[in-house]
């Protein structure tokens, strides 16, 4: 898979997106569609709505957790499908200090920040810059400086876009333009490979490519240490069902891991595998990312989705590439502030099979 891993790496970062103009700011649904692979995205947190994919017997399901509407997203805090920073994952104590200035941020997680505040990126419109219905869409936001208490103001866009046959990229980008601030967005993407209404994900098997995690407290911020999954519940190194030993978890997946072979720029390394034996679906993910959280919607309660269904605790997974959580209150952990003249580059590839 290297010339794969290559070939994606190639066409994403030359994918060019000059001489075109931004759309008037209103909510709207886009598909991508080539053949039976679709894709929707609302620019409403720049949002995956669906993913339709095809099974072994080319039966179509939608393999995404979400909404019914546009309507549904606004009041959502699940986090289905958004596009989530300025810095996703949490931020212990709501504030960290950047060049002897303590920012403080809104606490909307038990005394912590979660995924860039009360209004994060996945509560704003979005400009759609481009969209062409074979291939791609753009969309971009510009975050004003104290924006959720964070410095400076940063340019923002993400692209949704078909690499080759059933393979969907998320390019992200961000470049500081004023101060020096923190910027680590991510995906939040709910996928059941059996079809959003078919029930848990708790027999899909994961590979996950990564031999450590950063283990959390009981408010799961990291604790700072970096620790081996040998032995562990979190061992996934070898492919095997999600609930094999989820009975040794309090309440479920929900840890950073760090990957193995990531090397942060433009060479794409594989994160994860998630297969369903019984559809067939196979999902690869690749990125440029030094971390992937792991989440098995263990929250989850009760939420009216797409068509009535009612999803419940473990009814999706997330994999979300990121840099590691609360990197700005340890020292120890990989930077995540991007100075001005700096940019920030964040690229992950789905591919997805069945047979």
């Amino acid at each position: 898979m290297a010339k794969a891993a290559s070939f994606f790496c190639v066409m994403i970062i030359a994918f060019s997106l000059s001489n075109v103009s931004e759309a008037a700011t209103q909510i709207g649904v886009y598909q991508l569609r080539r053949g039976d692979f679709a894709v929707n995205i609302t620019n409403y947190g720049a949002s995956v709505i669906s993913v339709v994919v095809p099974d072994r017997n080319g039966k179509l399901d939608d393999v995404v957790l979400g909404f019914g509407s546009v309507d549904g997203y606004k009041n959502d805090t699940t986090y289905f499908g958004a596009l989530v920073g300025r810095v996703a994952n949490r931020i212990s104590g709501a504030q960290f200090t950047l060049n002897g200035v303590v920012y403080k941020l809104p606490d909307n997680d038990n005394g912590n920040t979660l995924h860039g505040g009360k209004i994060g990126f996945d509560a704003v419109v979005w400009k759609v810059k481009k969209y062409i219905e074979n291939s791609h869409i753009t969309l971009t936001y510009n975050s004003r400086d104290g924006e959720q208490g964070f410095p400076g103001k940063v340019s923002v866009m993400v692209t949704y876009l078909f690499v080759g046959s059933n393979q969907l990229a998320v390019k992200m980008e961000a470049r500081p333009l004023n101060k020096p601030t923190p910027i680590n967005l991510a995906s939040h993407t709910y996928w059941n490979l059996g079809g959003h209404a078919n029930g848990n994900i708790l027999s899909h098997k994961i590979q996950l490519l990564a031999s450590k995690i950063t283990p959390v407290d009981d408010r799961l911020i990291p604790t700072g240490a970096i620790s081996s999954v040998k032995g562990t519940p979190y061992d996934f190194l070898q492919p095997r069902a999600i609930g094999s030993r989820l009975h040794e978890l309090a309440g479920g997946y929900d840890i950073n891991y760090v990957l193995d072979r990531a090397r942060v720029g433009r060479h794409l390394t594989k994160a994860a595998v998630v297969l369903d034996e019984g559809s067939g679906r196979k999902m690869e993910l690749w990125t440029n990312q030094i971390g992937v959280q792991f989440y098995t919607s263990n929250m989850l309660g009760d939420t009216v989705g797409k068509d009535g269904v009612v999803y419940r605790r473990y009814s999706g997974l997330c994999l979300e590439t990121q840099g590691f959580p609360d990197s700005v209150n340890h020292p120890n952990f990989p930077s995540q502030i991007v100075n001005v003249g700096e940019s920030y580059l964040h690229v992950m590839v789905y591919k997805f099979t069945a047979s």
